[in-house]
């Protein structure tokens, strides 16, 4: 496994540091408390080339590892998680058109996703269908050359700004996972609507909303992925969807670290520094070791993945330890800073109404611990 980075790699993380501290913090506060989309920020991300990373060059992507997007994704998740939420939810497009689409669909829509000028949403979860995928009321019909879907789409991302979306629906719900399929939805289609936006606690700005189908009327050639659509979907999620939430997760406990750290050397008492007291010391330090470790965990997935090699395992060992770290290290960075914690005059505030996500989306971390016991009863069989 790869742990110094090369030449490339630096001046990539570089760019993305430089954005991520110029650009895109002094927004994030703006972004969370106005819960607005920053259109221009996620464009500006395309034109760095910081969008769509792992794409082809032939279609607008820059060929790099995931290793190097998983690091990306950590800088700017350290300035704002509503934009680095705009990174992987791409990055997730990107890998669901470049495995499953054709060769029609993937000159179509991967130039758009990677330049900024167009953005896509993954509708997958339902009112009643979140961990278990393969529960879906969502239908899809058969009818000639067209599909006709019906149902109702809960918590999408981007749901209220995106100019079309990737769609999971069953064509037959009593065959459970073999019944799923996945289709390509533009936005205007007739029978397409949404819901009001969601007030949310955290990762706000990013235009979270429900999605309703009522006969909603598409080509049949919109289908991505062909009868393998919950094989997609796993995929999907094993790759960019939860390598993303642990890159995000270690971003924003990164950032609770460093404001931590910083407060603590300069807030004074009982005429010392706080932090000169061993306890605060010890909050700080094991921080940077479990933070450490989570990006470790993150780099040897991403690495597994760029060689080819089966990584579900490690995505799971790595999506859990960082979401479950991030919580841990972003409330004792809170304790760092006293009462002012629940002040908005400080990010720490807003870093911990970004964390609790980590442990929930992309497969919650029970599930992950699941496939993670799973596999390990596999081994030991």
């Amino acid at each position: 496994m790869q742990v110094t980075l090369s030449p490339e790699q630096e001046a990539i993380c570089d760019m993305a540091r430089r954005l991520a501290t110029e650009e895109i913090a002094p927004k994030a506060r703006e972004i969370d408390e106005s819960s607005t989309f920053n259109r221009a920020l996620h464009k500006r991300l395309g034109e760095l080339g910081l969008l769509g990373m792992t794409a082809p060059a032939a279609y607008g992507g820059s060929d790099a590892d995931t290793v190097t997007w998983c690091m990306v994704v950590e800088e700017i998740a350290k300035a704002s998680s509503a934009v680095a939420n705009g990174v992987t939810l791409t990055e997730s497009m990107v890998h669901y058109l470049v495995a499953m689409g054709t060769e029609e669909q993937k000159q179509k829509y991967l130039p758009r996703l990677a330049s900024g000028e167009s953005l896509c949403s993954f509708c997958l979860t339902e009112p009643n269908a979140g961990s278990d995928a393969a529960s879906l009321s969502t239908t899809a019909t058969i009818d000639g050359d067209d599909v006709i879907l019906n149902g109702q789409k809960m918590w999408i991302s981007g749901a209220l700004v995106a100019d079309f979306f990737i769609v999971v629906a069953t064509v037959d719900k009593s065959q459970r996972s073999k019944g799923v399929r996945t289709y390509i939805v533009e936005r205007g289609t007739p029978g397409l609507s949404f819901g009001e936006k969601l007030d949310l606690m955290g990762i706000r700005g990013f235009a979270t909303a429900p999605v309703f189908f009522d006969n909603c009327r598409i080509p049949r050639s919109q289908q991505l992925g062909g009868e393998e659509g919950f094989r997609a979907v796993m995929h999907g999620l094993d790759g960019a969807g939860r390598l993303g939430a642990a890159a995000m997760a270690v971003g924003v406990a990164q950032a609770a670290m460093d404001v931590a750290l910083k407060y603590s050397l300069e807030r004074e008492q009982f005429r010392q520094p706080v932090f000169d007291f061993q306890s605060v010391q010890f909050m700080i330090a094991d921080m940077a070791i479990e933070i450490e470790a989570a990006r470790l965990l993150m780099h040897k997935a991403a690495a597994l993945r760029d060689a080819d090699q089966p990584f579900t395992f490690a995505t799971s060992l790595a999506k859990t330890f960082a979401g479950d770290m991030c919580m841990r290290n972003v409330t004792n960075a809170m304790q760092v800073f006293g009462g002012y914690c629940y002040s908005k005059e400080y990010p720490i505030e807003r870093l911990f109404r970004d964390a609790k996500i980590h442990q929930i989306w992309d497969g919650t971390n029970q599930v992950q611990r699941m496939i993670i016991a799973r596999q390990l009863k596999n081994e030991a069989a």
